[in-house]
């Protein structure tokens, strides 16, 4: 059930304060990357709250650095699926969050983060996750074409696009890509080859914006996968509150590679846990 407007508000101010708080210990290990400023967008977008219930906003213009930020900065994002012929502009009702202290790791993730072996790291294989997200899986294809990744590869390269990796060695076993606005990470897409690595790589990110001060994850779309981890739905009005008081936020995500079984105790920050016997 959605929490009701004033506590959510709340909350997610609280949450970015106290991570802010926790972060300043952490401060010489981040990415030390500022994102690069880009021109106005050339684009006269409509109001993200005009969208029907589709969630569609508009239809047409580019996939500039310019014209992406501006997008994520106002709560949109582009998802060419289906048969069009011009680029679709989205701003779903309901809107899915995860706040970053209410993410739950079932005792299943648990014993897959203490057992696994695995390790996290940031931005080190950009291009890799994105060619990972972007495997057709069955009859759908894939909607991250050529043009798509290319264009968030370049975001990547301006600092604002980031990724999570998970490795078994130096194998690449999972991750997740997006984009940083402010003290918001909106996903854009996962994939795993191993069992739970792409949750695995939902919790390393949490646990790193909690770090950084970081205020909330977008997850865009709720899903059963994203629920299953404590993502809620929020109107797109409250979204958009939410997103507009924390879009100018300045955190900067951990760098370093890091085992993901620090993540499995009782004590990890902000998470909400399944007993264990």
């Amino acid at each position: 059930m959605p929490w009701p407007q004033p506590t959510l508000v709340r909350q997610v101010r609280c949450q970015a304060k106290e991570g802010m708080r926790r972060g300043v210990a952490f401060w010489s290990a981040t990415l030390g990357v500022v994102p690069t400023q880009v021109p106005p967008c050339d684009w006269d977008f409509p109001d993200p709250r005009s969208a029907g219930r589709d969630g569609l906003v508009a239809v047409g213009a580019d996939l500039a650095p310019s014209t992406l930020v501006h997008a994520y900065r106002n709560g949109m994002f582009p998802w060419p699926h289906g048969r069009r012929d011009k680029l679709p502009w989205f701003s779903p009702d309901p809107r899915a969050i995860l706040a970053l202290d209410k993410l739950y790791v079932s005792k299943s993730l648990r014993q897959r983060l203490r057992r696994s072996g695995w390790e996290a790291t940031v931005d080190a294989a950009f291009a890799e996750v994105i060619a990972g997200c972007a495997h057709p899986h069955g009859e759908d294809g894939t909607w991250i074409s050529p043009a798509m990744r290319a264009a968030y590869i370049e975001l990547h390269r301006l600092g604002w696009a980031h990724s999570v990796e998970i490795w078994d060695g130096s194998r690449l076993v999972g991750g997740l890509y997006g984009i940083l606005v402010g003290g918001v990470f909106t996903g854009e897409s996962m994939f795993h080859h191993s069992t739970d690595a792409s949750k695995v790589a939902v919790v390393e990110l949490v646990a790193r914006m909690q770090e950084a001060g970081g205020a909330f994850v977008d997850v865009q779309l709720p899903t059963a996968h994203l629920e299953s981890l404590g993502a809620i739905a929020i109107a797109r009005g409250l979204f958009l509150e939410l997103l507009q008081e924390c879009r100018d936020d300045s955190i900067e995500l951990m760098a370093e590679r890091r085992p993901v079984a620090r993540l499995a105790g009782p004590q990890s920050v902000g998470f909400g846990h399944e007993s264990l016997p």
